[in-house]
Order: structure tokens, then C-alpha cells, then sequence
């Protein structure tokens, strides 16, 4: 689900912002970020002191075929 935000998002997004969004603890999500950083899906990008989101290729192709299944649901 977090991919999926990411991929659709028109604006800039941070942790705590998707944290909002999804309905789930900032703590939670920043572990599961994690994660997804290791899996190379996502990189933080430090603006002084926020951290925006984004996904690398690999995780846009992660989250594309996602999409896709969740729209054929």
C-alpha cells in the first residue's frame, strides 16, 4: 500500500505524512521504510531536515504491477 501511495502521489511525501494517509503509527511506517530502502524500492532524499520519499526504478516497477492487480480486484 505504501508503494502504491508513492506511486500515485502528486505531491511531496514524507514519513509522517504517509503515516496520515494509511492510517498507521509514524513509527510503524518509518520500520517499514526501512525496509524498503534495504530492497532498494524506495530512498530518502534529506531536505535539510525533512526526508522526502521517492522510489527508485525498481521499486516504480514494484509498485506499477501492484496497481495493476489492485485495479483488476
Amino acid at each position: 500500500m505504501m508503494l502504491i501511495k508513492l506511486y500515485t502521489a502528486k505531491n511531496e511525501v514524507y514519513a509522517s505524512s504517509l503515516a496520515k494517509q494509511i492510517d498507521c503509527t509514524y513509527s510503524h511506517v518509518v520500520k517499514i521504510l526501512q525496509e524498503l530502502e534495504r530492497a532498494e524500492l524506495i530512498k530518502f532524499n534529506k531536505t535539510g531536515r525533512l526526508k522526502l520519499l521517492s522510489l527508485t526504478k525498481k521499486g516504480e516497477q514494484v509498485a506499477d504491477c501492484m496497481d495493476r492487480v489492485r485495479n483488476l480486484l
